[in-house]
C-alpha cells in the first residue's frame, strides 16, 4: 500500500491534485473515479468526499487512522503543509498564497467550470444566451485579474507554488472552450512556463486514456448534470 491513496477522474479539477503529486514526488494509488457512471455517488466515497465531487486523497501516514481530504485547494494545502513544499514559510508570502487559493476556488474554477458547462454541454438553444454570456465573461475578467498580477512576475506569488497549481489547469483548456487568450501575453507565457515542467505533464497525462473521445451518453449527462 501507498502512502496515499488519490480518487480522480482527468479534468481540471483533478489536474492540479495530480500535478501537485507529481511535484512533491509522493508515492500515490491512483483510484479512477468514473464521474460519469456514478462512481461519485458510492456510500464508500461519500464517506471520504461528503460533496459526490473528485478530487480527494486519504493519507495513511496521518496518524494512527487514515485521514481523508477533500476539496482540491484544501488537498494542495494539506500536501504543502506535510511536505514543506510548495508553500512559503514567510508569512506575507504565505498568505498571498492562500488568497489566491481561495480567489481560485471563488473566482476562476466556478465561473470557468459553468463556462464549460454551457459550452460543451448546454443544449444548442442555451449556448448563446445570457447565462452562457454572463459565464464566458466572467471567466476573461479573471484572466485580466490573473494578466494583472503576473505582470513582472514568473509565478503567481512569485516562486512556483500551489497558487500555480491551483489556478492553471482552467487557463490550460481556455483556448479548448472557445476563448482566445491573445489579449493576456503575462497569462499565455505563465500557460507556457507550467505546461513545459516535467511534473506538470505527468499530472496532466495521468488517466489520459480514460477520457471518453465521444460526446456523453443521456443516461452519463444525467448522472453528471441532473442531481437533485
Amino acid at each position: 500500500m501507498t502512502p496515499l491513496d488519490f480518487y480522480y477522474w482527468p479534468t481540471p479539477n483533478g489536474w492540479k491534485v495530480s500535478i501537485c503529486l507529481e511535484e512533491m514526488g509522493l508515492p500515490y494509488t491512483t483510484r479512477m473515479l468514473n464521474i460519469g457512471s456514478g462512481a461519485q455517488f458510492e456510500p464508500e466515497f461519500l464517506a471520504i468526499s461528503p460533496n459526490n465531487r473528485m478530487p480527494a486523497i486519504v493519507d495513511y501516514e496521518a496518524g494512527d487512522s487514515p485521514v481523508p481530504v477533500f476539496e482540491s485547494g484544501a488537498i494542495l494545502l494539506y500536501l504543502a503543509e506535510k511536505t514543506g513544499k510548495f508553500i512559503s514559510t514567510d508569512p506575507l508570502q504565505r498568505k498571498e498564497t492562500l488568497e489566491w487559493l481561495f480567489w481560485q476556488t471563488g473566482n476562476q474554477g466556478p465561473m470557468a467550470g459553468q463556462h464549460s458547462h454551457f459550452y460543451n454541454y448546454a443544449p444548442e438553444s442555451e449556448r448563446d444566451g445570457y447565462a452562457a454570456e454572463r459565464y464566458a465573461g466572467e471567466y476573461m475578467r479573471c484572466l485580466g485579474v490573473l494578466e494583472r498580477r503576473l505582470d513582472g512576475r514568473d509565478y503567481i506569488v512569485g516562486e512556483y507554488s500551489i497558487a500555480d497549481m491551483m489556478c492553471w489547469p482552467w487557463v490550460l483548456i481556455g483556448k479548448a472552450m472557445g476563448l482566445s487568450l491573445d489579449d493576456y501575453p503575462n497569462v499565455v507565457a505563465w500557460r507556457r512556463r507550467i505546461k513545459d515542467r516535467p511534473a506538470v505533464q505527468r499530472g496532466v497525462n495521468l488517466g489520459k486514456e480514460s477520457r471518453p473521445n465521444r460526446p456523453h451518453t443521456d443516461a452519463e449527462r444525467k448522472i453528471l448534470f441532473g442531481q437533485k
